[in-house]
């Protein structure tokens, strides 16, 4: 199992979303943006330190969010959600094909990556935005 975080990012009423490159695992999926939890690292630190390496921006962790696993099949996901506030820095991609400030309503139309599914329902139903 790979253990992995990611960030639900808040600005205003806007979440910051990423699309997966055709290069990657899942090409094309949309999923909330973050990366593998190396070792000796605590959560907390992989979201930070995965935000500014993949994004080049800072946040302010809000909170945890409901843990989500899901087997893929070659692989099985391990996702650990956070609820962020963005701080700073200019969106720059280093990885991802896309990435995009949305509303919640707006959401429901991307192609999502399936384990990221129910940290998106969780959003939805949740009064975060």
């Amino acid at each position: 199992m790979v253990p992995v975080t990611c960030a639900v990012i808040l600005n205003g009423h806007k979440i910051l979303v990423t699309q997966r490159s055709e290069k990657m695992k899942l090409p094309l999926k949309w999923e909330f943006p973050g990366g593998k939890l190396h070792e000796g690292e605590t959560e907390e630190e992989c979201i930070l330190r995965e935000l500014k390496e993949e994004l080049a921006i800072h946040v302010r962790i809000i909170m945890r969010l409901t843990p989500s696993q899901f087997n893929y099949g070659t692989f099985t996901i391990y996702l650990i959600p956070f609820l962020v506030e963005y701080e700073s820095g200019t969106i720059q991609i280093a990885e991802h094909r896309e990435a995009k400030w949305l509303t919640k309503e707006e959401l429901i139309h991307l192609d999502w990556a399936s384990a990221d599914i129910p940290i998106l329902n969780e959003l939805l139903q949740s009064t975060y935005v």
